[in-house]
C-alpha cells in the first residue's frame, strides 16, 4: 500500500520558490504539515497564508547550523515529531571557470553542499529516535554526468550524489530511507524564468520542467510503501539533449 502522508511532518529547505515551494503544496496536499524554511520572511508568510495551519514558517539560512536546529526544534514544539526532510535549498551558477568568481563559488559550496550536511545533521537525530522516516535530497542531472557550461555548479551536485548514497548506506537498517531527486531544466526563478506565459510555453515544448513535476516526483517517492526506497529518480524535460 501506497505510504500515507497524512500528520507526517516535513522540513522544507529552499521552501519560498521554484521546486521548494511547488513541494509545499504538494505535500500539504497530500496531508503532511510543513515547515517552511528559506531567508525570505515576507515569502514564507504569504506561503503560510494560503496554506493555513499547515504550515509553519521559520525564516533562516542553511549554512547557519543554528537556524537549522532552531526549525527543527519550533517543528517538534508546534507538532510534536517530524518525519521528512526535504533538502533543496540552492543556488546556480554558470560559465567559464576562467574569469569567474571564487567567492560566488564559495557561497555555492556552502548553500549547495554545506546546506545539505547540515540539513540531515539537524533532522537526523530524531529520525532515527522515531526509527523511521525520510530523507529526500534536491540534487540534478549535473551530478550524474559534468557538464561543461556549469562546471562549479555541477561539482557541488556530484558532490550530494557521493553523500546520499553514503548516507543510504549508513542507514540501511535504521528504517530512514534516503533518496534524491534529480531533474533536468527547471522553468522557475532558479533560472531567471518567471513568466507564467513563457513557463507555459516551454514546457509544451518539452524545454524545461515545471517546479510542479518536480514536487510530484517527490510525492511519488515519499509515498512508496516502506519496503522500497527510491535511491535516485532522474527526470528531464522531454526534449533535453544530455
Amino acid at each position: 500500500m501506497p505510504e500515507s502522508l497524512q500528520n507526517k511532518v516535513v522540513l522544507i529547505t529552499g521552501a519560498s520558490s521554484g521546486i521548494g515551494r511547488a513541494t509545499s503544496f504538494a505535500l500539504a496536499n497530500a496531508g503532511a504539515d510543513v515547515v517552511l524554511f528559506a531567508r525570505s520572511k515576507q515569502k514564507l508568510s504569504t506561503i503560510s497564508g494560503q496554506l493555513g495551519n499547515r504550515a509553519l514558517i521559520c525564516p533562516g539560512d542553511v549554512t547557519r547550523q543554528e537556524d537549522l536546529k532552531l526549525a527543527v526544534q519550533a517543528a517538534i514544539d508546534r507538532f510534536g515529531h517530524i518525519d521528512i526532510l526535504f533538502a533543496n535549498a540552492g543556488v546556480y551558477i554558470s560559465g567559464k571557470i576562467s574569469g569567474g568568481n571564487p567567492d560566488a563559488w564559495s557561497q555555492l559550496v556552502d548553500v549547495n553542499v554545506k546546506g545539505v550536511f547540515f540539513s540531515v545533521d539537524a533532522v537526523l537525530p530524531f529520525l532515527l529516535r522515531q526509527k523511521s522516516g525520510d530523507i529526500i535530497v534536491c540534487s540534478s542531472i549535473s551530478g550524474h554526468q559534468a557538464i561543461h557550461w556549469e562546471p562549479i555548479y555541477s561539482a557541488s551536485k556530484h558532490a550530494v550524489q557521493s553523500f546520499v548514497h553514503g548516507l543510504r548506506r549508513q542507514l540501511l537498517k535504521t528504517g530512514v530511507r534516503v533518496g534524491a531527486v534529480a531533474p533536468g531544466m527547471v522553468l522557475n526563478e532558479l533560472w531567471g524564468i518567471t513568466d507564467e506565459t513563457e513557463i507555459q510555453r516551454r514546457a509544451e515544448a518539452g524545454e524545461g520542467l515545471r517546479s510542479e513535476d518536480v514536487a510530484e516526483a517527490v510525492l511519488f517517492m515519499l509515498t512508496r510503501p516502506r519496503n522500497i526506497s527510491v535511491r535516485d529518480l532522474v527526470m528531464l524535460p522531454r526534449a533535453q539533449d544530455l
